[in-house]
Parts: structure tokens; sequence; C-alpha cells
């Protein structure tokens, strides 16, 4: 390992792009301590201790703490990550956003650029709905979370929300481009990272009052170990197709025969359906904190984290959604021509339909078991950690996301020694280790 850093000292290129991301976490994450004006913060903080099981728990787990301290910070990059999707969604209902995207670096150029003009639309709403939502924020006290309510207020968060959004899809950009891995899942993984100390000292506390005892402790630290285990053994699995390339002679020259194959990873749809699922389910909750009525109060009941009706319809919305993003991630009638055309064919099937077909039967096997993986990584630490007490925090969807993240970065640093003939991070048999295709949208 030490060699592996030296090494990475010595490449000159490597180097800067390590320290050029990490400075540009470190501006997210100095950013994220910047107040924003007109809340009290004392009373937003007592209102998110007896709400951390709503979707602004899970946004602020999302955004570093950025909600809980009511930064500049507060939409983080989840409005980029939303319109990112959405533009995806949309090259595959829509055929000029399809024809933009096969133009080449062009058409990526606009699609990026209508990608940056919605995630101010998408801002912009979501600035207003969290405005319009703090001025009906109480603590159990009966204290208002923002000073003084009105329309100075809900256009000064507007503003400041959609600003700062803007800058973090900058340095997200920033990052991608002239850093280290992908900038948007970085900064995701950086923000929940962050949170890690204090839910640890949290974690602590609980031990001294004996709300856990030290068995317990170890035992679930033992088993996130081998949840984060079992991630990574899942996350590099694929089921690799034999291809084939027919001999093509031109003149004298012979091309092709040669055999290769199409990697299908295990969990196409990366860690988009548990971040879609969890963001749905804690709808509920949280309206029921709004709006005191037995109808809301029932339905906050039943789908909080830990019950039977939540833990189902989280399990069912994770396959539906995994399901649902592959097919917009992966199409095998593509595939099937592009091998075609380029004269190669897999063995024993024959080109074009049949091909797409069978590709179609292997991708749905593959997803089946990748959407059961990510239901049992997201559902199982929730049903052991909620038995103990122990904070929420520490489900599943965090760790998939870190998991995923560190995976791809590591396999990009790998890439760059590789390609000047250093060893890998984890030594010469470091070069199977390859990184993840996609990103944190595949985050």
């Amino acid at each position: 390992m030490i060699e592996a850093v030296a090494n990475i000292l010595r490449i000159t290129d490597l180097r800067n792009r390590i320290l050029f991301t990490l400075a540009m976490l470190a501006v997210y994450r100095l950013g994220v301590f910047i107040p924003a004006p007109g809340v009290d913060r004392t009373a937003l903080a007592d209102f998110f201790a007896t709400n951390q099981n709503s979707l602004f728990g899970m946004y602020d787990m999302f955004t570093g703490g950025a909600l809980e301290q009511f930064s500049v910070f507060v939409l983080g990059i989840m409005p980029y990550i939303s319109a990112s999707i959405i533009m995806q969604l949309m090259a595959v209902v829509m055929p000029q956003v399809e024809r933009m995207k096969n133009e080449g670096q062009a058409g990526r150029n606009k699609i990026t650029q209508y990608t940056r003009y919605l995630t101010i639309g998408i801002a912009i709403i979501q600035s207003s709905a969290i405005a319009i939502s703090l001025e009906q924020m109480k603590t159990l006290g009966g204290t208002d979370v923002v000073i003084e309510a009105g329309w100075s207020f809900r256009a000064m968060t507007i503003i400041t929300m959609t600003a700062g959004s803007c800058f973090i899809m900058w340095l997200g950009e920033q990052i991608t481009d002239r850093g280290i891995g992908n900038g948007s899942s970085l900064i995701i993984t950086g923000g929940i990272i962050a949170q890690m100390p204090n839910r640890l000292r949290q974690t602590v506390e609980m031990v001294k009052i004996e709300q856990i005892n030290l068995l317990e402790l170890a035992l679930l630290g033992a088993f996130m170990f081998v949840v984060i285990m079992a991630i990574v053994f899942i996350e590099r699995g694929q089921r690799r197709i034999p291809i084939q390339y027919a001999k093509r002679v031109v003149g004298r020259q012979v091309y092709g025969g040669q055999a290769t194959h199409l990697p299908m990873k295990v969990n196409v749809s990366g860690v988009i359906p548990p971040i879609f699922a969890s963001s749905l389910l804690m709808f509920p909750a949280t309206i029921g904190t709004f709006y005191d009525h037995p109808l809301f109060a029932a339905m906050s009941s039943a789908f909080t984290p830990g019950t039977w009706v939540y833990n189902i319809t989280y399990v069912v919305m994770i396959v539906f959604f995994a399901y649902f993003y592959t097919a917009v991630s992966f199409n095998p009638v593509d595939v099937a021509d592009n091998l075609r055309k380029h004269g190669g064919y897999i063995p024993g099937v024959r080109p074009g339909k049949q091909t797409a077909d069978y590709l179609d039967h292997i991708l749905t096997r593959l997803t089946a078991g990748g959407s059961l993986y990510l239901a049992a990584v997201c559902i199982l630490p929730t049903l052991l950690v909620t038995n103990y007490g122990v904070p929420f925090y520490f489900g599943g969807t965090g760790l998939l996301i870190i998991v995923g993240v560190a995976l791809d970065t590591v396999g990009q640093i790998e890439g760059h020694l590789l390609t000047r003939h250093y060893d890998g991070i984890l030594g010469p048999k470091s070069t199977k280790v390859k990184g993840r295709r996609g990103k944190l949208l595949t985050l």
C-alpha cells in the first residue's frame, strides 16, 4: 500500500487530479456550514431530532447535514441528479433527444446544456417547497422554525438555495473533468461520510447509557462488515457472454476472427432503485408531521421504517425500479444491431432478433438477482438495527453509495497507474480491478 501511494505521488497528472478533487470536496464541505438567513437553527435541530425517519431525515443524509444546518447548500447535488435522470428517460421516449445523444460531442453538449437548465427549474421548485414547509414546521414545544414567515423569506430562500445548487453542480462537473472519479457521486458520498463521526458519537452515548451493550455493538459491526463484503462481491459480479467476430479479408490483410466477451453486470441499475423507493416511501411519514388528521397519522405510522407495511412496499418498489431503470439504460435490440454491423455474433445464436431475445432473457434473470440483492442490503440492516435502537443512519442505502463510489474511484486510480506501467493500489494482481461503468446515477 505504501508503494502504491508513492507511485501515485510520482505521477504528476494523477497527483494533481487527486489534490484537485480533495480541494473541491473541501470547498463543498465548507459551504455546508455557511448559514442561510431567516431560520432559528436551534428549533430546526430540535425538529430534526424528532423527525429523522421522515423525508427530511433522508434528504439531510444525502446533503451531508446541509438541511439540518440550513446552509446555502441545502439542495445539494440532488436537483442535478434528478435532471440527469429525467434527460436519460427523455432520450428513450423522445426521438429528438435520442438523435442529439447520437450526434457525438455536439449532441452531448446540447444535452448537458439542457440538463443544466432543467437543474435550475427543479431547484426552484424544490426550494419553494422547502421554504413553504419550513414555515409550517414547529418543535414539540411549539416554537416556529422560521423567524419571520412571508414572501420575503420565500424569495430569499429560493434565490439562495438555487444559487447554491448551481454552484455544487459546477463543482461536480469540475471534479469529473479535472479530478478523479465522478463528481456527483463523490459529493454525495462526501456528505454521507461527513455525518458518520456524529452518528458514531451518538452510538457511543447509547453504549454509555446502556441502551445497547458492547456485545450487540460488536455483532452489529461484524454484520456491517459482512454487508460491505457482499456489496463488493455483487457489484463486481458480471455475466460474460462470449462474442465471436467473423474473419474479413481486405486485400491481402485478414481482419477479425478474434473471440471476446460482452460483460453484463449483476446489478445494472446501481443504487438508483433504493434512492427512488426511499424518497417515495418517506412522503407519508413527512405529510403526517404537517397535518394533524387521523388519516395522515395512520399513514405516517404505517409507513414508518421498520413496520411490515413499509418493508413489503419498500421491497416491491426496489424490484420495480430496478427493472424500470435497467430497461431504460440497456437496450438489447441496439446491442444486437451493433454486433451484427461489426460482424460479431454469439456462438449458437442467430444474429438479429434471436440475439436480442437472448440478451433480454439473460438481462431479465440478472435483474431479478440484482433487485433482490438491493432489497436485502436495504432491508436486512433496517430490520436488525432498529431492533437494537441504533440510529437508522446506518442503513444499507448509505453503505451501497459509499462502497460503490469507492470502487469506482479506486478503479480509475488503478487505470492511471496501469497505463503508466505501475502496479495498482492492491499490487500486481490488482489489474483485475476495473471501475464501474456509468455515473452515480448508475449513482
